[in-house]
Formats: C-alpha cells, structure tokens, sequence
C-alpha cells in the first residue's frame, strides 16, 4: 500500500482554503450588491454564474493551450508551476475589487470574480489529481475529504470576515452597505495568493504525479476521453453536485429574507453554517485518510465533527452574532455521524446514502416553516460533504495516462453551480412556484448523483476496477 506523503499533502491542502474563501464569500455579495444597486434576484445571481462559468472557460483554455502544444499543459509547467500561476491569475483578479467597489460597479465586480475563477480552475486541474495520488488510490476520495475540511474553513470563516468588513461587528447593530469596504478583504487574499504562489513554487509537493509518468509520452485525445461514458456521467454529476451546493447557499438569503423577515447582516451565520457544515462532514470522513490504528480512526471520527462545529461557533461569536440558536443543529450533526459510520468511507455508498439524505432534507425545508425549514436546508450541506471526493474519485478511477484530461473535464463542469442558482433562483421569482419550492430542483440534482453512483461502480467493475471496494475498510 502506498503511503501518504502528508508532508507535501500539507502544503497542498493550503490552496484548499483559498477556494472556500472566496466561493462562500460570494453568498454575502449577492445579497449586499442585490440591496445597494437595487437588483433583483435573479441579476444578482450573475455573481454565481461569473464565479463558476469561469471553471469551464479556463478548463476549455486548459484544453486549447494543451492541443497548440501538442502536449499536456501541466506535464509542461509541471504541477507545482501550474498552481503557482493559477494563484497570480486570481490574485490579479481581486485587483478588479477597488473600482468596483469605489464605483459601485457591478459589471467590475463579475469581471473580477470570472478573474479569480480561471486561476481557481487552473489550480483545481493539478491540485484534486495530486491529492488523489499522493497515497494509496483506495483511499484517494478519503485525502480529498480531508483538503475539502481544509477548503471548509475557508467557506466557514469566509462570509463572516466578508459580512464583517462590510456590516461591522453584528452586536453593534449597523447595517449599513458600505461598498468601498468589501475591496479590503479581497486586496488582502490577493496579497495572500501572490505569497502562496512563492511558497508553491518553492515547496515539496511533486511537480509530476510518478504512477502517470508513462503519460508524458502519449498522445491523449481530449474527444476520446469526453466520449468516456464513465466520464460524461461525472461530468454531469460535478455539474448537479456542484449546483445544488451553491444554490441551496445562494438562495437561502432571499428564502430567510422573505419568509422569516431576516436582513442581510443577520443572514451571515446562516450562511457560514452551510458552508461549515461541509467542514463538519468532510472532517468527519477524512479521519480515514491517516494513517493510525483503527481505535484512533474510529475516536477522531466522533471527535472532528464537533471540533469543526466548535470552530463555526468561535468564529461567528467573536464576530458578535447569538450562536445558541444554532444548539439545536447537533441533532443533525448526530445524523450525519450515523450514515458516516454506516458507509465506512466507501465512495459508491457515500454518494447514494448522501444523496437520499440530502433530497430528504430539501424536502423537509419545502414542506415545513421557521427555523425548521432553515435548517433543512442548511443540513444539505452536511450531505454534500464528501459527495465531491466521492464523484472525483469514481470519474478517475483506472484512467490513468487519461487522468489530467477528465481532471479537466470534470473541473469544466463546476459551472452548475453558477447554472444551476440562477435556474432556482429564475424559478423562485415564479408566482406559482416561489423561492421555497425552488429548492425541487435540489431534489432533482441529488437523485441523479445516487444514480450515478451506481451505475458508474457497475462499469468499474465490468472493467476489474475493483480497488475502491477496499476503501470501506479505511475506517
């Protein structure tokens, strides 16, 4: 078996954070440019669309430059390069906040977030194949859960440092929407991505994946692989999963607003607790990934859950906010410690088990009122947890040389998540349908991904692709 490299896995996990950051970020400027410009929700959803739309245009550059070359394009730059210049690209992007918020300009702020997103998509093409194959492939979707918990503190953190520079400290009671403001945490994480881009290019994380050397000789065509049915079937999986997560977050203000009453800096906790509830449960399932005894595994999976709850909860009582609302919660996070321990980290079980959930949840929050109706649909992000390493994970498995070209593929499709909001959000703003039952279009998503699951493991199968079975023992 191989073993984990954690101390380059360290340093990649690193650019994880980055991602969360600003892709959670983006639930608070929705609804602060959607107030202070006077749009209505589904123009204020172009933020999603710009952000995600830009992973397909740089993957579709990815594929452009690849085929100019002749060669793959990270098997040129190798790997470390490759994240190092996706950095600067996004860093150059957060430049586009200063006169977009000192001009109230939302065609800027789009300009700058689709800026961000191309150097994301270059970064997510080299960073999910090294972290699935910097250890034993069986355990590959376990790594990425454990740089998704990484990715989740940036998405906790993320909207209450953004709604903080924006609105203040929650306990003093202002709400007002001061533009100039939301420029001073985005001129800081450019900074931040031009040192983490040093740091990658000087770091000791591999600059070519060593089981697909052989690759650097062969001539991949990127037809062949989208022809792929394991990988046409990924592809529309990261392009559901991908959607349902975000527009569930992104529509969740415009649902506490109108049917709870909530205003914008009220809304902020909420919407961390979303996106901390993708820590909750990536945390939970990347117990699997170290390599310690199973008594050990089996005490951090109990442990994580709460730890990452616990770190929720400091981040948005220092920012001011009433956390005790959200004890109630630890039910849910009870739930999902009970389906974590029923599917044992095996990819195929997580995916149709999460998925079931997550449609039961959207469910629940359409047929029920209040805080109920809210925390079911905060809870999807529980069960949208690990279905990200999960898809991945299957999309790649016994590829090999083909494994950068579905990478970039798959990464091409992430643009669900600024589709699929916008779809919901078109569809809240119908009389005869509005924002509650919207969320059908989550059930829809999560229906699919169970089926996907099931179907793609039946083909790996076929194929003596068998490896993946032995993750449900990684517990």
């Amino acid at each position: 078996m191989k073993k984990t490299n954690f101390s380059a896995f360290g340093a990649l996990i690193i650019i994880f954070f980055f991602w969360g950051f600003v892709a959670s970020s983006n639930d608070i400027l929705i609804p602060v440019f959607k107030k202070a410009l006077d749009l209505k929700q589904d123009k204020a959803q172009l933020i999603s669309v710009a952000f995600y739309i830009a992973y397909t245009v740089g993957s579709l550059i990815y594929f452009a430059v690849s085929a100019l070359l002749k060669k793959d394009l990270l098997r040129i730059l190798g790997y470390r390069n490759g994240l190092a210049l996706g950095l600067v690209i996004s860093a150059l992007g957060t430049l586009l906040f200063i006169p977009a918020a000192n001009e109230s300009s939302f065609s800027l702020l789009l300009a700058g977030l689709f800026t961000v997103g191309i150097g994301f998509a270059l970064q997510q093409i080299a960073a999910n194949p090294l972290a699935i194959n910097m250890g034993d492939p069986s355990t590959g979707n376990l790594r990425l859960s454990l740089a998704g918990g990484i990715n989740n503190v940036g998405t906790t953190i993320g909207p209450v440092l953004v709604s903080f520079a924006i609105f203040g400290m929650a306990g003093s009671g202002t709400t007002s929407l001061e533009l100039t403001a939301v420029k001073i945490p985005y001129l800081i994480l450019g900074a931040t991505f031009i040192i983490a881009a040093i740091f990658f290019k000087f770091s000791n994380v591999p600059d070519q994946i060593e089981d697909l050397e052989e690759a650097n000789s062969t001539k991949v065509s990127i037809l062949s692989v989208a022809k792929n049915p394991q990988v046409i079937l990924a592809m529309i999986a990261i392009f559901l999963y991908v959607g349902v997560e975000v527009s569930t977050a992104s529509n969740l203000p415009e649902f506490m607003k109108l049917k709870l009453g909530k205003s914008e800096h009220e809304i902020t906790p909420f919407v961390s607790l979303f996106w901390g509830s993708l820590m909750i449960g990536r945390w939970a399932s990347a117990a699997g990934a170290f390599n310690v005894g199973a008594d050990i595994k089996q005490r951090l999976t109990m442990l994580l859950p709460f730890l990452a709850f616990s770190i929720f909860m400091l981040a948005n009582y220092i920012a001011g906010y009433n956390v005790s609302q959200f004890y109630p919660y630890l039910f849910l996070v009870i739930v999902l410690m009970v389906a974590e321990a029923f599917t044992g980290g095996n990819p195929v079980r997580q995916l149709i088990v999460y998925s079931f959930l997550g449609a039961g949840s959207l469910i629940v929050g359409i047929f029920t009122s209040g805080m109920v109706s809210v925390f079911a649909f905060i809870s999807v992000g529980l069960f949208c947890s690990t279905l990200w390493p999960c898809i991945f994970t299957l999309g790649i498995a016994g590829l090999n040389e083909k494994t950068n070209a579905a990478s970039s593929l798959m990464i091409m499709m992430i643009m669900g998540g600024g589709f699929v909001s916008q779809w919901q959000a078109s569809l809240g703003t119908m009389n005869n349908v509005g924002i509650q039952h919207s969320y059908w279009i989550g059930v829809l998503c999560f229906l699919y991904l169970a089926f996907f699951a099931w179907r793609v493991s039946n083909m790996l199968k076929k194929r003596g692709v068998t490896h993946l079975d032995t993750t449900e023992t990684a517990h």
